[in-house]
């Protein structure tokens, strides 16, 4: 595999992150050479109210990005988004049970981010009970699932819009309307098909859903929460009446004006890249699962609802870190699940849940990409791993 040193690496892990696009780029240098550059939005002089009325403009365009009808205030501006799940996962359920005592039970689902599953001690520590509901062998939680576990006692629901390693997406409106009907609120994290697929939060029927910037091409440490009006929530960093007093701190503007420039490029064209993005992984997954040894990990991939730009595999007989290896070598870089995660040697609790065996779930593979991707990229590096794997 010498041929891959001397190329230059192709990145197929764009579910970790993502290059900034022109646009954020662009969004940032004028920020830079502008006379609000490192101005506090929230200062009452001359300046500080420009900074203001420009971060406004920026959240009225992340807010297009959430539904064609929501409102800017419905915007919480936060640093990522592990800080917008965990203001959703423990403010909401704080909220629901400030606004009825008897709500001391949340529900999530096995295969959620670890930015949601690490913060459930925290919820246990506040005095909720927490119950985890299992996806289907496919990878989704079936609504009748979800029904089994609700009770007039439940305060929220979260469950993710898309896996972030096996891109199965979720029926998140259905979902939603079983939470409802019981008198939960609910949560979605859509950081991973956010601006991937089209997504409206009035036809998803959700009182929250969390996003990330990097996640589309925009910049690290940027996210936003969307809650719809009148929705209860326990702020959970004080010190400043920021965001409406949801979430204190000084606001980054450079990074919310490139958060807001990515967004607004893709939103448009949401359903236009997923179907081009959709023939490109279905002829990935069609080369890679034509070897016996590779399989998708959500069992048929032709009939599930995924992201279109994420292939999830795993592969008889190997383990995922020596496919990494290798496929690093011929340079192609892939991850093995969530990039949150990469240092553990265990199977992944996604693939798991899904009832996939350790061995099978320790030779998963997680190739990604977006619009952005070299089609002929793909191509080389389906005949890169079927060589690895039919070498092995």
């Amino acid at each position: 595999m010498t041929a891959g040193q001397n190329r230059i690496p192709v990145n197929l892990d764009y579910a970790a992150s993502t290059p900034m696009r022109a646009e954020a780029l662009l969004a940032q240098r004028e920020y830079d050479d502008s006379e609000l550059a490192g101005v506090n939005p929230n200062s009452l002089h001359s300046l500080g109210r420009k900074a203001a009325a420009r971060l406004e403009v920026a959240r009225r365009e992340i807010a297009r990005s959430f539904g064609a009808h929501v409102r800017p205030s419905e915007i919480v501006l936060t640093n990522g988004g592990t800080e917008a799940n965990q203001l959703a996962l423990l403010g909401l359920a704080e909220g629901a049970r400030q606004r009825d005592r008897k709500r001391g039970r949340v529900i999530v689902s096995a295969i959620e981010h670890d930015s949601i599953l690490d913060n459930l001690p925290l919820l246990r520590a506040a005095g909720f009970t927490v119950d985890l509901v299992q996806p289907c062998r496919a990878g989704y939680v079936e609504p009748a699932t979800l029904v089994e576990l609700l009770g007039d006692d439940v305060a929220l629901v979260s469950i993710m819009v898309a896996n972030n390693e096996t891109g199965v997406v979720q029926p998140i409106r259905e979902l939603a309307a079983a939470a409802h009907t019981a008198g939960a609120l609910f949560h979605t994290d859509a950081i991973q098909g956010y601006l991937h697929i089209p997504l409206d939060v009035t036809e998803l029927g959700v009182d929250a859903m969390t996003v990330a910037a990097h996640k589309i091409g925009g910049p690290v440490a940027s996210g936003a929460l969307y809650l719809k009006s009148r929705t209860p929530l326990r702020p959970r960093i004080f010190g400043g009446g920021q965001e409406a007093g949801r979430r204190a701190g000084t606001q980054d503007l450079r990074t919310q004006l490139a958060f807001a420039a990515a967004a607004s490029s893709l939103t448009p064209h949401v359903a236009q890249e997923r179907a081009k993005l959709q023939t490109l992984s279905d002829k990935l997954y069609a080369t890679l699962t034509a070897h016996p040894r590779i399989h998708a990990t959500m069992g048929d991939y032709a009939q599930a609802d995924r992201l279109p730009g994420m292939v999830s595999i795993y592969i008889d007989g190997m383990d995922s870190e020596e496919l990494i290896i290798k496929l690093d070598a011929a340079g192609f870089e892939v991850s093995a699940g969530s990039a949150c995660s990469s240092g553990s040697m265990d199977p992944s609790h996604v693939l798991s849940a899904m009832g996939i065996g350790r061995e099978q779930a320790l030779g998963a593979l997680r190739i990604s990409f977006d619009d952005r991707v070299n089609p002929d990229d793909l191509d080389e590096f389906a005949q890169t791993l079927l060589s690895i794997v039919g070498a092995a």
